[in-house]
């Protein structure tokens, strides 16, 4: 496993990150697996561990806290607060009782007394970003965080962040977490240029298309029972579609031309820009850890990096969607009706 520094911070994490949105989720990942799957991370030279308070409604965070007690120097771990988990005035958002609350909240579900990177997990447009911010901040002088990002932002916004934070002597933002792929890729054209101009690390997320660039959807259309394709309807009509499994097959024929897999080639083509520093892919099991793992050692050069956009530019996939993501629900009037 190789590490690269985060953004223009000193902290290193392995480029492969481990994603901990299943874990706790019915039907999913219980807590035996999660663990195992935790340690299975650890013993292949992953580092870091990508969780929110809101996976699982917390329990991610609270599988992740009890696996890690006595081995919390062996893995980074990285949280996010804002979404939205329960109705109610101050209970989501980017606002400062929240923001304050959320991180007392995470430490005690993850049972340690700092978290590594703490971020944004999408921007509150209802208040100055500053407020949000300055909490941060301030929990950065708590020792409650030792670096702070964002995750979901457009490019502009994240470009305000930054600027807000330096003008205000504030801790700097080091990451940018948003969805990134072969097959998705709306934050080229002003994401990745402005995290380049900044210095601030990209944290890909749903690498693998939710699980389509494994290669193992059959030419039929059909996903493997369990996995997430199979499970998940709507990511299923997103990403099997005619058009799509014929980029696929000429992904794949490249892939396997030069006596690799596609699942290599999603890791090695984004790992072969330098400004990505850690690749957050979720796992079913510790093998499939393995395979995560053994995928990023491929190293793909910039000419070949460049054959397979080609490739990817002659199929366009047949949905765009924006990289970033802002809640509908920050738009609603917040009340409660007790009766």
């Amino acid at each position: 496993m190789r590490y690269r520094h985060l953004g223009n911070s000193g902290l290193e994490v392995s480029e492969t990150g481990l994603g901990a949105n299943s874990f706790g989720e019915p039907g999913r990942r219980d807590y035996a697996e999660s663990k195992s799957i935790i340690y299975a991370a650890i013993d292949h030279g992953i580092n870091f561990i990508d969780t929110s308070n809101v996976y699982a409604q917390g329990v991610s965070e609270e599988y992740i806290g009890r696996a890690l007690e006595g081995r919390r120097q062996e893995m980074l771990i990285g949280t996010k607060f804002g979404s939205k988990r329960e109705h109610g005035p101050n209970l989501f958002g980017g606002g400062r009782k929240f923001v304050m609350d959320a991180i007392e909240d995470s430490l005690r579900r993850l049972r340690t007394d700092y978290i590594d990177l703490y971020m944004i997990h999408r921007p509150d447009p209802r208040l100055p970003l500053d407020e949000t911010l300055r909490a941060m901040d301030d929990i950065v002088r708590q020792g409650k965080a030792l670096y702070i990002g964002v995750c979901n932002f457009e490019a502009w916004r994240m470009v305000d962040a930054v600027w807000t934070s330096n003008a205000g002597g504030m801790t700097q933002i080091i990451s940018s977490q948003f969805e990134y792929s072969m097959l998705q890729r709306c934050g080229e054209a002003e994401m990745l240029p402005a995290c380049r101009a900044h210095g601030v690390g990209v944290m890909p997320y749903l690498p693998l298309a939710a699980g389509f660039l494994t290669g193992k959807v059959d030419v039929s259309g059909k996903a493997p029972s369990g996995t997430r394709l199979d499970l998940d309807a709507g990511q299923s009509e997103r990403w099997i579609t005619d058009d799509n499994l014929r980029t696929i097959s000429a992904l794949q024929d490249w892939a396997v031309s030069r006596g690799k897999t596609l699942l290599e080639l999603a890791f090695a083509w984004l790992l072969a820009d330098p400004i990505v520093s850690t690749v957050i892919a979720g796992a079913s099991s510790p093998e499939q850890i393995a395979q995560n793992a053994s995928a990023s050692s491929w190293q793909i050069t910039a000419e070949q990096r460049d054959e397979v956009t080609a490739i990817l530019d002659a199929h366009p996939i047949d949905e765009i969607r924006t990289y970033y993501s802002v809640a509908g629900y920050f738009g609603e009037q917040v009340e409660v009706v007790k009766e």
